[in-house]
């Protein structure tokens, strides 16, 4: 059972639709809730609770004038108000000669994502049991940082024109740096559901990749054959999200897939799909316009093979809408937010077997963008990365920095690991990813630590 559930949603929601003098009204409302425990030095410093709740409304009049108005409050007569302030912000707008209308209902929304009741209603005993426990099995003389959360995440469309839809979601996160002195380790997880999190083995991994990463060795920066875990590969394919997939950046030549649609852009072994319908994803069957959400292979087998839609997009170009919209109007145009780079047939282990001189990648961080047009991007390793000599890990070196374009890393990938991992980095969602085996990847500098 979700906190307000989609009855009292859509209730929330359709306060809004009867807003006097519009021509169209639709009311989005977002709910999540959450818990966090950090922890640092080994010791749980911090245990927070968030929830938020806001309905945002888009009011059309005179055909193509729009306004939106946001409240955070779900009482009915709050929305109704707000709903009357974007009529009145509409007023005030231009005409929008490429309003192309609202999307009316649809007659299925697909199962996505998982609800799992035992996330959303995890309460601080149980994440701290969780780190506590992880704590508890870390050798002597290291020292641990990180955070354990859990989320639910509620969302409830209706429209003037027929759309009801309403969904919810769980997710769960782990992540843990330990240090050991000269070396550092780190591990991260997400699941739809904590009990899907194996905490004591990331705990485990970032424990050895810590002790294993002591007394680093300088390493020159140059271009090396590379075995990124998930996280840093998972890293790639977010990047890919924001670069480029959408219809409106492609149509504004903002999209590094601009005149390579149907061309060969990544190595045969990569295919990346967004599919909020896989059981292993976070999310609900529909996007912030109430279109229901598909499977989209964005990639297939390194060809460039097809954009996400909006209704606007795709009300332009004549097909039907994606699922990938976001609040409407939205600058950004569509966006892929469900990303996965599939799994190939090779263990993990097998891709470190399979490498004779290169570097084992454990993550990237702190990364930003160079170069959008040819999808270069630029970051650290950090928290265990390791010279592999005769397909055996040799020892630590210090972290690099690499300057790297992703389709150029992808096109040179010559395995691709049978186990995936979704990951996180800040600000740019999460993606599904297993390991990957790449020839070529240019470390620009070398650092001291």
């Amino acid at each position: 059972m979700t906190a307000f559930g989609s009855e009292r949603l859509l209730e929330v929601a359709e306060a809004a639709l009867g807003t006097g003098g519009a021509d169209d009204v639709e009311a989005l409302v977002y709910r999540q809730a959450g818990g966090l425990t950090r922890f640092a030095a080994s010791r749980i410093h911090q245990s927070a609770w968030r929830e938020d709740l806001w309905v945002r409304v888009r009011v059309v009049v005179d055909g193509n004038r729009v306004g939106t108005a946001t409240v955070h409050a779900a009482d009915p007569a709050a929305v109704r108000a707000t709903a009357g302030r974007a009529a009145e912000v509409a007023r005030t707008m231009p005409p929008d000669p490429g309003y192309p209308g609202m999307p009316g209902p649809a007659t299925a929304y697909p199962e996505a994502g998982r609800h799992d009741e035992a996330t959303a209603g995890a309460d601080p005993a149980t994440r701290a049991g969780l780190v506590a426990g992880v704590l508890r099995r870390l050798p002597a003389g290291v020292a641990a940082a990180g955070a354990c959360e859990t989320r639910e995440l509620e969302i409830a469309l209706a429209n003037t024109r027929g759309v009801r839809a309403a969904g919810a979601t769980t997710g769960a996160g782990f992540s843990i740096l330990v240090d050991a002195g000269s070396g550092t380790g780190w591990a991260e997880g997400t699941e739809p559901a904590l009990a899907d999190l194996d905490v004591a083995t990331l705990g485990e991994r970032a424990a050895r990749k810590a002790m294993d990463s002591r007394e680093p060795r300088e390493l020159a920066p140059g271009t090396y054959p590379v075995v990124l875990e998930p996280n840093a590969a998972s890293v790639m394919v977010q990047w890919l999200g924001w670069l480029g997939f959408g219809a409106k950046a492609y149509d504004e030549g903002r999209s590094f897939l601009v005149g390579r649609l149907g061309q060969r852009v990544c190595s045969p072994l990569v295919t990346i799909v967004d599919d909020a319908t896989a059981a292993d994803t976070i999310g609900v069957g529909f996007d912030f316009e109430g279109v229901p959400k598909r499977r989209v292979t964005l990639i297939d087998e390194g060809v460039a093979a097809s954009l996400v839609y909006d209704f606007r997009a795709a009300t332009g170009h004549g097909v039907e809408p994606t699922g990938h919209g976001l609040p409407a109007p939205s600058a950004e145009g569509a966006l892929p937010m469900h990303l996965s780079l599939l799994p190939g047939q090779t263990p993990q282990a097998d891709l470190v077997a399979g490498l004779e001189r290169g570097l084992l990648v454990t993550r990237f961080h702190y990364t930003n963008l160079v170069n959008l047009m040819d999808t270069t991007i630029t970051g650290m390793t950090r928290d265990g990365t390791f010279w592999v000599e005769d397909g055996r890990v040799v020892g630590a070196v210090r972290n690099l920095r690499f300057t790297q374009s992703i389709l150029e890393a992808l096109s040179s990938v010559r395995a691709v690991g049978a186990e995936t991992e979704m990951a996180t980095e800040d600000g740019y969602g999460a993606a599904r990813a297993p390991a990957l085996a790449i020839d070529r990847f240019a470390f620009s500098s070398a650092t001291t630590f």
